[in-house]
């Protein structure tokens, strides 16, 4: 380092140990927490995500906020509450803070007097988060208009178009999934206009037709097998209705539904009529990370739709063996929808092998719609379950997906107003344990309390996913599509 270099330096520190130690004069302290939105008092990180930036809810003149792991720190200044960190030196203190914990002291100024709430803790993870979190942006009230899957980097505030429906004559896009969070290998639906399930793996885009003179519809819910050969789907029909009279004003709901496996290379549908039974619905397919167990959702068939609160969906699992495209010869129940009076639903297995989180609901199908909709976690090797009370709400609590590394998941939750779902995330121990939830950070604290777009189908995802939008768009538009057959019953 030349001379020059080591003077700047030198004045480079001397500005930072400066603005560190100009703290505020606190005169009064208050003996509560600051109440802040979003709500991070106390909440478990990872050491790579984005900056936490909140507002302080409190009306004042000034406010500053210091975060500290006691040897750096972080003193944010704001005039209107908005507190918004330096993704540089957020990014610094996190690294340095990993395994351990930093402080967070909230201090407002009123009538040139500063007074400074308790300190909180916020807690930081040695385990980190997948970098990417893939996700539906959709209007409630509007629903095939102006509709895209997009990609957020988490370890900043970058978000990307996956595809967008204005490409494509607003047709409904849906059911994104990954196969083990790959980021080139992926597929999706596009529904009403230029139907079909388009499949795409590195640079190939492949169009599927899938609905066959057996199967009741087009493959609906999937789950990609670990080997990237198979998928999973359900076959549903499913009308959605409106209640006038009812603590759920909607209802989405099977009038009947079936489970098949998708041979990716021989474009063909296998099953067994163990999970397509005209005498129960099944459906919400999801394959072990072995990939040599089919989960699966399964209830008893009523007469439909005047039933509807009959329907409870219990939690079951299938052998599957990729060799030889074979089923099991028994279906094993883990969750007994009727010694539990419950309905078990979107069964997800943790990518070590350990746990499979699902949702449960007093009925029905579609927990999303409904307030006591909770997430549960099922142990696989003591074949325990039990409700998440530590992140569960009054609201719904649903659509959930684990990071690579089984340490993370990722959920829908309409805890912030009850009509948006909002993605959350929480740590989960060895044990099964998940922290306190935390909503995904934005870059304007306030986002959240003016964006009119509700998150849907959260994926966690290893990697950036490829601009791909102009090949889907010419494929769609262009491509007759691949004729899926049906090879038949076992």
């Amino acid at each position: 380092m030349n001379m020059r270099s080591k003077v700047w330096a030198f004045l480079l520190c001397c500005i930072v140990l400066t603005s560190c130690s100009e703290h505020v004069s606190v005169s009064k302290h208050i003996d509560m927490y600051p109440k802040i939105f979003p709500d991070y008092l106390g909440v478990t990180i990872p050491y790579n995500i984005a900056p936490l930036n909140f507002c302080v809810e409190t009306e004042a003149d000034n406010y500053s906020v210091v975060f500290s792991n006691g040897e750096r720190e972080i003193d944010v200044r704001s005039g209107n509450g908005k507190i918004e960190i330096s993704e540089k030196e957020w990014r610094v203190l996190l690294n340095e803070s990993a395994g351990d914990s930093i402080s967070v002291a909230v201090r407002f100024k009123q009538e040139n007097e500063w007074t400074a709430y308790k300190i909180f803790r916020i807690f930081v993870a040695k385990d980190p988060v997948d970098p990417y979190l893939a996700y539906r942006l959709i209007e409630p009230c509007n629903i095939w208009k102006n509709m895209g899957i997009y990609q957020r980097h988490l370890e900043s505030f970058e978000q990307t178009a996956v595809f967008e429906n204005k490409l494509t004559d607003e047709s409904c896009i849906n059911c994104h999934s990954f196969c083990m969070q790959d980021p080139d290998k992926m597929l999706m639906h596009m529904r009403v206009f230029h139907d079909g399930t388009y499949v795409i793996d590195g640079e190939k885009v492949e169009k599927l037709n899938t609905r066959t003179p057996e199967t009741m519809s087009p493959l609906v819910y999937p789950s990609w097998h670990p080997s990237g050969k198979y998928v999973a789907f359900s076959v549903n029909l499913t009308p959605i209705g409106v209640h006038m009279n009812h603590s759920n004003h909607v209802e989405v709901y099977d009038m009947k539904s079936d489970v098949v496996v998708y041979d990716v290379e021989k474009h063909e549908i296998i099953t067994t009529e163990k999970i397509f039974s005209p005498t129960a619905f099944e459906t919400f397919p999801t394959f072990s990370p072995d990939g040599k167990t089919l989960y699966f959702c399964s209830a008893d068939s009523v007469k439909m739709p005047g039933e509807f609160e009959k329907v409870k969906y219990s939690l079951c699992s299938i052998g599957f063996d990729p060799e030889t495209r074979s089923f099991g010869h028994e279906v094993d129940t883990l969750y007994s929808a009727a010694r539990e009076n419950k309905s078990a639903l979107f069964p997800r297995v943790s990518p070590d092998g350990k746990y499979l989180m699902c949702t449960v609901t007093e009925y029905g199908t579609f927990p999303i719609w409904h307030n006591d909709a909770d997430l549960c976690l099922y142990d696989i090797e003591s074949k325990s379950i039990r409700l998440m009370t530590e992140i569960n709400s009054p609201f719904p609590d649903s659509y959930h997906s684990w990071s690579s590394n089984s340490r993370w998941v990722v959920f829908s939750s309409k805890r912030q107003d009850g009509m948006y779902t909002r993605p959350y995330l929480a740590h989960i121990d060895e044990r099964g344990i998940a922290s306190k939830c935390f909503m995904l950070p934005q870059q304007n604290p306030g986002f959240y309390k003016d964006f009119m777009q509700a998150y849907n189908i959260p994926e966690f995802v290893k990697g950036k996913i490829p601009d791909r939008m102009r090949q889907i768009k010419n494929t769609a538009l262009e491509d007759e599509g691949i004729d899926v057959r049906f090879g038949g019953l076992e």
